[in-house]
């Protein structure tokens, strides 16, 4: 994987950020590949196959498509460094991604209240997963967002939090709004191990109570509390709070340069996708024509 993230960095000239999700995809490649009980020189373009459509039944059309391309570059890779015979490249088939389409991950914000209601925090884990998701909901947080977060990112006097983006690297510092204060307060005094030695605020809770990492655990709860509020939707990923906080906000005449500024965007065009998302109350709005202009 070394190799791999070094002649992607070399050769293609791939920002430092995109070699991790390269290595990540690759890899899972390696082990699809590794269960058929064959080597990388023996790999089928029916393996590749049946790696996407498999991959395409757990994640987003969008996902995918990312995946195919990192899949297709390490295809490149082992081809030119001898590792396979034939380029497979071309054999890999990602799902189009049409620039229109509306984000299909966005959830009505009553649905949201239900989930957020299902939450027991009576239960183990059910004062972190409220906490957790009630942030990711408030302020359309993605999981590397709100797992990053650190016991002193929160101004408790100041009631502001601080919030770093993966993606971009720019830091947000958002108000810390009442309801979001309680939950995480309520987690970190009841229910975060008091002897945790990491700084992150959401731990696990088995020795050594490390900070929580990857989208896996969080899109397993949230496929928990979503099952028992009897909510259900196509792609129910770690960014479905975010999609919906956006979409919500855009859709309550929130300029799209505030909303763009809270997800951390760079460009205006990153928050274009959720504006798309208001059309149908743009069409309310729309004036008649009046008789004799059009011909």
């Amino acid at each position: 994987m070394r190799s791999f993230v070094e002649f992607r960095l070399h050769h293609h000239g791939i920002a430092p950020s995109t070699g991790p999700a390269d290595a990540h995809f690759a890899t899972l490649f390696l082990r699809w590949i590794r269960r058929r009980r064959r080597t990388v020189a023996q790999t089928r373009i029916a393996d590749i196959d049946d790696f996407v459509a498999a991959c395409a039944k757990r994640w987003a059309p969008k996902t995918v498509a990312g995946l195919c391309s990192s899949l297709r570059a390490f295809l490149r890779f082992l081809r030119a460094t001898g590792r396979i015979a034939t380029d497979l490249a071309t054999s890999v088939v990602g799902p189009r991604i049409r620039w229109g389409d509306r984000p299909p991950r966005a959830l009505p914000w009553a649905d949201v209240r239900r989930i957020l209601r299902a939450i027991d925090v009576r239960t183990r884990f059910g004062r972190r997963d409220y906490a957790l998701f009630l942030m990711m909901a408030t302020y359309g947080m993605g999981a590397g967002e709100v797992l990053g977060l650190r016991l002193e990112d929160f101004d408790w006097q100041n009631r502001t939090v601080r919030v770093r983006r993966p993606k971009t690297g720019t830091v947000t510092i958002l108000p810390l709004l009442a309801p979001v204060a309680r939950a995480v307060a309520s987690y970190l005094r009841r229910e975060r191990p008091a002897h945790a030695r990491d700084r992150s605020v959401f731990v696990s809770h088995r020795l050594p109570h490390a900070a929580l990492s990857g989208s896996s655990a969080i899109r397993h709860r949230l496929a928990q509390h979503a099952a028992a509020a009897g909510v259900s939707a196509e792609f129910l990923g770690t960014h479905v709070f975010r999609h919906t906080h956006a979409t919500r906000q855009i859709e309550s005449g929130v300029a799209p340069k505030i909303v763009g500024d809270v997800l951390g965007h760079r460009r205006p065009e990153s928050t274009s996708a959720y504006v798309r998302g208001a059309i149908l109350k743009l069409r309310n709005v729309s004036l008649p024509v009046p008789r004799g202009v059009v011909s």
